[in-house]
């Protein structure tokens, strides 16, 4: 596995999959396992089979390209709006996500486009894009307790 950073590049390309998930959840206002579903997996393995591209340019051209490819009409969950405190960045939300889903797929010996399905249809999406709670900021082995129990600990 090639490594050029502290990280290997596979996990890198999975923390930009992720992020840009949040930033299409976050521009459509949709939850994030529904974009996660109207993406499917064909598009979601070549985000992340091509990330290391996609992360060279504007974020916000990569995510409308997307968004007209997959159809994803805007929605009315608008966690952005409704947060009371310091608002996450989708960066801070990608990386969340991308340490639980590397997790459940090293532990389920499963592949990682399909971990990262599994994550975001289970109950611990809404409770990470809860951006009102401290969720999100908890410790990565509590997260995956959490969803390993199906409810927050």
């Amino acid at each position: 596995m090639r490594q050029n950073g502290r990280e290997p590049a596979k996990d890198n390309d999975l923390f930009y999959t992720c992020s840009l998930i949040d930033y299409i959840g976050r521009k459509t206002k949709n939850k994030r396992s529904h974009i996660v579903k109207l993406l499917g997996t064909k598009r979601i393995r070549k985000i992340y089979e091509l990330a290391d591209v996609y992360h060279c340019d504007n974020i916000e051209r990569v995510s409308q390209d997307f968004i007209e490819e997959a159809g994803i009409s805007d929605g009315a969950f608008d966690n952005v709006s409704d947060c009371k405190y310091a608002i996450p960045t989708y960066w801070d939300i990608g990386k969340v996500y991308k340490r639980l889903i590397k997790k459940v797929a090293q532990e389920e010996k499963i592949d990682v486009v399909s971990a990262l399905q599994k994550v975001y249809d289970s109950f611990i999406s809404e409770k990470i894009d809860d951006y009102n709670s401290s969720f999100y900021y908890e410790n990565p082995s509590y997260i995956y307790a959490c969803y390993l129990e199906n409810k927050v600990l």
